[in-house]
């Protein structure tokens, strides 16, 4: 689904038959102007929702941004200036504020992870852990809070998790059925250290790139990180708290998977500030 599609449908949900508050205020003629605000310190992403929303509605309302997706904007700074059908620019409220606080709650949490390891070459990665439907939307908000994107679908890459594993009989027999057919690169999943031995030996002669240390504590995660050669890639993955990912970077593993980014980010928080006018005073450009 396109974003213009995705947004529609949102706009949809919140008007299956029109806003019965404004609807009936008799504001059809009227203009209005607002501006968005932020409530709070925060990394903004979510923009072409944000206003592909106003414009489903009123396909003239004009917006004028005041800082680019990925910029850090301070709390009570006006991000955007709006104006269009006043009745229009009330309807979408709510559907516009629900796209640009979620997106950009996930791109502020996603920064908060990266600063903890910048001083080290580790990557902040993403999971498959998003809102159905929103997946291409909060990746790219990883993005712009300057993380990066593990596979975007299952179609993207191949990932031998635990149920692959168990599924085959084992991590060796699981890996020798995918190299009957694909023989491009594979990453694996170790929740063991004898796993990891395995994965090590899989790496050599059925050329397995990436190694996944997944859910180990840190004192396991630094024995398994000792063992695998430096050609073989690692992700570390599992309970990745803010708290954690410092020390985890500085064993020296290649990149971090956090789930947390989309499916725990708290929306940040922005508000629709309006500019009204009475009918005497005329109405706003």
């Amino acid at each position: 689904m396109n974003l213009f599609d995705l947004v529609g449908q949102a706009l949809k949900e919140d008007l299956p038959h029109g806003d019965l508050t404004t609807d009936n205020l008799g504001l059809e003629s009227r203009r209005g102007r607002a501006r968005l605000i932020a409530k709070e310190d925060l990394v903004l992403s979510g923009r072409e929702a944000f206003q592909m929303s106003f414009l489903h509605l009123d396909p003239e309302c004009q917006i004028q941004w005041q800082f680019d997706d990925g910029a850090f904007v301070l709390n009570s700074q006006t991000v955007a200036v709006l104006s269009g059908q006043l009745s229009a620019l009330l309807k979408a409220e709510r559907v516009a504020l629900n796209f640009i606080g979620r997106l950009s709650g996930i791109a502020s949490l996603t920064r908060c992870f990266v600063e903890q390891v910048k001083h080290t070459p580790c990557k902040i990665l993403d999971t498959r852990k998003t809102t159905p439907l929103l997946r291409s939307l909060e990746k790219q908000a990883v993005r712009h809070g300057q993380g990066h994107n593990h596979r975007l679908s299952l179609s993207q890459a191949v990932l031998l998790k635990d149920n692959h594993i168990a599924a085959c009989g084992g991590l060796s027999q699981a890996v020798n059925k995918i190299r009957q057919s694909f023989p491009g690169p594979i990453e694996v999943e170790c929740a063991q250290l004898e796993q990891v031995d395995e994965a090590i030996q899989l790496a050599t002669k059925l050329k397995v790139e990436r190694i996944l240390l997944d859910n180990m504590d840190n004192d396991t995660l630094r024995k398994a990180l000792e063992k695998i050669p430096r050609r073989i890639e690692t992700e570390a993955s599992g309970n990745m708290t803010i708290d954690r990912v410092k020390e985890v970077a500085e064993m020296g593993v290649d990149s971090i998977s956090v789930g947390a980014l989309t499916h725990s980010a708290p929306c940040a928080d922005f508000s629709l500030e309006f500019d009204f006018v009475t009918k005497t005073q005329g109405v706003l450009p």
